[in-house]
């Protein structure tokens, strides 16, 4: 083991998860050094950048970065370069070289479309986060921040709906209702427009429920998949709703997700007045 210290920047717009990767295959080779790996995610402006470039040129640091935007890959390039920091660009040669290769001269001429993508890539990048942090009542943190709020008992497509609304750039979280278990305060804390309660066909939700417990090697008579505990459950979900007129409800007995999904997105829109123009 060597006795000098080395410390790796990994800087990303997104997660970060590509570039780490990158990184462990390529310090395979390097199994004898000592290096403090320091991950900077969601950097995205060069207000950002520029404390992390103080910090590496203070360590004598390594920058490896996957940045979408051109503007920001080359400001990384320049800063790192007045610094006398070495950084190296794991995503932007690729980019070039497939804008090059499916006619990239084009895409230069069209002033702000790559901005325009750009802002759509994090967008989605933000909501799927937030939505999986926000799955199945996860937790009740940020939950104001949610654009669209799921309520239903289990197996009503709560996580699956969540999921394709995050793709399109929406922030959804989906809180379970459970008997005998209070809802949480936090979600009538929320802009009650936000909130979307699920229903489902107790038959069809009885099949569903044996079919899961049967794939997971579980006993498909349990309570859980029992008819009587299920008409229960439905009862249970019925009333809340009736107590709480302002969550529309949906059944999605039989219907496609991409129906369900875009039914909920225009009735929300409307009662949150979002702009069209805004929605993916």
């Amino acid at each position: 083991m060597s006795d000098k210290k080395y410390s790796l920047y990994i800087i990303s717009d997104g997660t970060g998860e590509t570039a780490s990767q990158m990184v462990r295959a390529g310090l395979v080779q390097h199994a004898n050094k000592d290096i403090n790996i320091v991950k900077c995610k969601n950097v995205r402006t060069e207000s950002q950048v520029e404390p992390l470039l103080a910090d590496v040129a203070q360590t004598g640091g390594l920058i490896v970065f996957t940045v979408v935007s051109r503007m920001l890959r080359k400001y990384i390039i320049e800063s790192a370069a007045s610094r006398n920091i070495l950084a190296v660009d794991l995503l932007g040669p690729l980019l070039v070289g497939l804008e090059n290769y499916f006619g990239g001269g084009q895409i230069d001429t069209q002033a702000g479309l790559l901005r325009t993508v750009d802002e759509k890539y994090f967008k989605r990048i933000e909501a799927i986060e937030y939505t999986v942090k926000h799955d199945d009542g996860k937790t009740m943190s940020g939950l104001d921040d949610a654009d669209i709020v799921l309520v239903g008992i289990s197996r009503t497509s709560k996580t699956p709906l969540s999921i394709f609304l995050s793709h399109k750039g929406f922030k959804v979280a989906n809180v379970p209702l459970v008997i005998n278990t209070p809802l949480p305060e936090e979600l009538f804390k929320v802009d009650q427009k936000k909130v979307v309660g699920l229903l489902i066909d107790a038959d069809t939700l009885l099949r569903i429920r044996r079919k899961r417990l049967e794939k997971f090697g579980q006993d498909p008579g349990s309570e859980y998949a029992s008819r009587e505990h299920i008409f229960k459950e439905i009862e249970y979900a019925n009333n809340l709703f009736k107590q709480n007129r302002r969550w529309p409800v949906f059944n999605v007995t039989d219907r496609a997700l991409e129906e369900t999904a875009a039914e909920i997105v225009r009735l929300v829109a409307t009662r949150m007045n979002w702009p069209f123009d805004s929605l993916l």
